[in-house]
């Protein structure tokens, strides 16, 4: 309500929630361990949360809180069940061909990857069209920064897709010895995947 009676403060919050979700979105575009990828892609959603909060969605920032408190989470627990896997290594270009070894993880990942990447009928997609929406047509849009935002939508597909190719997909790129102990999580670590 307090910002709501200083546009100018709704503004500098609007281009600071853009820049920081552009920024943060080419860093993790360049990053090649699996929990840094998942880090730098924390601070844009955040960065994108606080653009609906500066165009006046604040319900569409909340909203996309939420949506993403559970795709990062599971993104993270999916993560540590690959580490998990690989005992202890961390970079995606040590892995590739994992999801004949961890279909479990494979599988909850996948639904994860495509929920942060925005695919429609996923709740990623719902939250960030809404503040996509009060950045072109809400009570304080700024459409430029819209556009950014459409920038930050793709570049987030763009670096979970590599995320998920890198680890999962294409030939396996660990040594022998790592490839020799390849496994699924146990229970205790794939159930929560599941739920």
């Amino acid at each position: 309500g307090l910002y709501e009676l200083a546009p100018q403060a709704l503004a500098v919050v609007a281009v600071v929630g853009a820049s920081t979700a552009l920024l943060a979105a080419v860093i993790a575009v360049a990053q090649t361990d699996l929990k840094k990828v998942l880090a730098y892609s924390t601070v844009s959603q955040l960065g994108y949360m606080f653009l609906g909060l500066g165009v006046g969605v604040p319900a569409a920032g909340v909203f996309h809180v939420v949506t993403h408190a559970f795709f990062k989470g599971l993104l993270f627990l999916g993560a540590g069940s690959v580490i998990h896997a690989m005992g202890g290594e961390q970079d995606m270009r040590k892995m590739g061909g994992l999801r004949s070894h961890v279909p479990i993880t494979f599988a909850t990942m996948a639904v994860g990857t495509l929920a942060i990447a925005g695919v429609p009928l996923l709740s990623g997609f719902f939250s960030k069209d809404e503040i996509l929406w009060g950045a072109f047509a809400g009570p304080h849009a700024q459409p430029l920064l819209g556009v950014t935002g459409y920038v930050v939508a793709f570049l987030t597909a763009f670096y979970m897709g590599r995320f998920f190719c890198m680890t999962f997909l294409g030939e396996c790129r660990a040594d022998e010895h790592t490839r020799h102990h390849l496994h699924e999580s146990p229970w205790s670590m794939t159930l929560p995947l599941v739920v």
